[in-house]
């Protein structure tokens, strides 16, 4: 019998600034959490692979913990981590040997002690051997793991490697048929994009039923790029619940700037992206160039409608959901192939829909037009309406194709190849009119409609 191991899981926890996020980037090997000198910049759980020890291990940052007089963010980032002790199997507590030993570090020494799990002391910020006296400040803390390191430097990952292999729980696994190897299936990634405070981190709690995602009424909570794993039935999802997207200006700070590039890479790495437009507020013109960004990527997208609950009528909801389609439709005209959802994430009212969403665009993306009623359909729509002259020359259609995909990516927009006599003459208008005459064929919800042109002769036709 062959076994598939379960990864085990390391929490990365301490009070802000004492250099978590840096550690984390550093065990992943790539820059993921937002690292800068302002406290409380991770607010959320990020998690990444760890593949640089001896065994490899999931990792979770989190946010900083205070203590007494905390606000109702700090008091949500302390769940946070409180959950993030419950699951994981290791606990790696970061301290920072310049400041020294602070009461929120003998206070977290405390809390991590009552979980009964490995505990891994990172003495944090030894960026040079003289400073390694500052280490004794924490003897009183009671920890024997021991790891003194620079996470900015990468000073002491040896040791930190071996401190946290010490202490990892042998990996669980599933027996399987020795023959029978198991590729474990890549989730599909969801990018939640929207203007701050549209409720996007709501929405993520909403599907998963928990309260993974730290939800505010402060905007701009989410500061990083949060992936987030979800497991419905037999299929797997990742959700990367992203900063809200606002339009750069010369008062943004550059954390705000930072988290909105980390925004537009999540709408590049996902496979799907949810657009969360705020009801109350309508399709704004930031929405619209969040939009364009998804159109630029050629990515599948579905809207939703959020905060439904505070706007929903009492008399008349049929029409006003019509008339509310109908205006999105206008107002983000060039994501009309987008599926779009109605729903409240605080109430949970259709969110359970978005599932039947996302399987409608699965199906699309596999969806194919035979190359004969393709050409026939492309042939009928030059008939009806012929390219127009461009510089006394006009576009001729010889052949077309669908392309069959690319096998990298879960939900590839469809392609079409148009073999034509001179690419150039083919503008963005009758590009559009040709996607329309494909779309009446077949809709491809929640999918672009690519179609490029190659160029091929009268004589290599004949």
């Amino acid at each position: 019998m062959n076994s598939q191991p379960q990864m085990p899981t390391v929490a990365i926890v301490g009070r802000p600034n004492v250099g978590k996020s840096a550690l984390f980037n550093r065990l992943v090997g790539r820059q993921i959490a937002i690292v800068h000198d302002q406290p409380g910049i991770t607010r959320d759980r990020i998690s990444g692979l760890c593949t640089r020890g001896a065994r490899p291990f999931s990792v979770w940052d989190t946010g900083g913990v205070v203590g007494a007089g905390e606000t109702q963010l700090t008091r949500q980032v302390r769940q946070t981590v409180e959950e993030a002790i419950r699951v994981s199997d290791v606990l790696l507590l970061v301290v920072d040997a310049q400041q020294g030993v602070s009461p929120i570090d003998l206070e977290l020494a405390r809390l991590l002690r009552k979980s009964h799990k490995p505990i891994v002391l990172a003495i944090n910020k030894i960026d040079d051997p003289k400073h390694e006296d500052l280490a004794a400040d924490f003897a009183g803390l009671g920890f024997e793991n021991t790891a003194l390191i620079s996470a900015a430097h990468g000073r002491g990952s040896a040791d930190l490697f071996d401190a946290i292999d010490h202490v990892l729980p042998a990996s669980s696994a599933v027996e399987t048929p020795d023959d029978q190897t198991i590729e474990p299936k890549k989730p599909l990634s969801i990018a939640v994009i929207g203007r701050p405070n549209a409720g996007k981190s709501s929405l993520i709690n909403s599907v998963v039923q928990s309260e993974r995602a730290i939800v505010s009424e402060l905007p701009g909570t989410t500061r990083d790029a949060v992936d987030i794993v979800y497991q419905l039935g037999d299929e797997q999802f990742l959700f990367i619940d992203t900063a809200g997207m606002r339009r750069r200006g010369s008062h943004s700070s550059s954390v705000e700037v930072f988290s909105v590039m980390r925004a537009e890479r999540s709408i590049r790495r996902a496979d799907l992206c949810v657009l969360i437009v705020d009801v109350t507020s309508g399709v704004t013109a930031q929405d619209k160039r969040i939009a364009g960004l998804i159109q630029k990527a050629h990515k599948a997208s579905i809207v939703i409608l959020n905060k439904w609950d505070l706007v929903k009528p009492k008399r008349g909801e049929r029409q006003a959901i019509t008339e509310l389609l109908q205006e999105t439709r206008r107002r983000a005209f060039f994501l009309d192939y987008a599926p779009i959802l109605i729903a409240s994430a605080r109430t949970g009212e259709n969110v359970e829909k978005l599932f039947g969403l996302i399987a409608k665009v699965q199906r699309a993306a596999i969806t194919r037009i035979g190359t004969g009623i393709l050409n026939r359909l492309l042939r009928a729509a030059f008939d009806a309406n012929p390219p127009p002259m461009v510089s006394g020359r006009r576009l001729k259609l010889f052949y077309a194709t669908q392309t069959s995909g690319t096998e990298d990516r879960p939900l590839p927009p469809p392609e079409f190849v148009l073999f034509v006599n001179d690419p150039k003459l083919l503008g963005d208008t009758y590009r559009r009119y040709l996607e329309a005459r494909i779309r009446d064929a077949q809709p491809y919800p929640g999918l672009p409609v690519l179609i490029t042109c190659r160029p091929r002769s009268e004589r290599a036709r004949k």
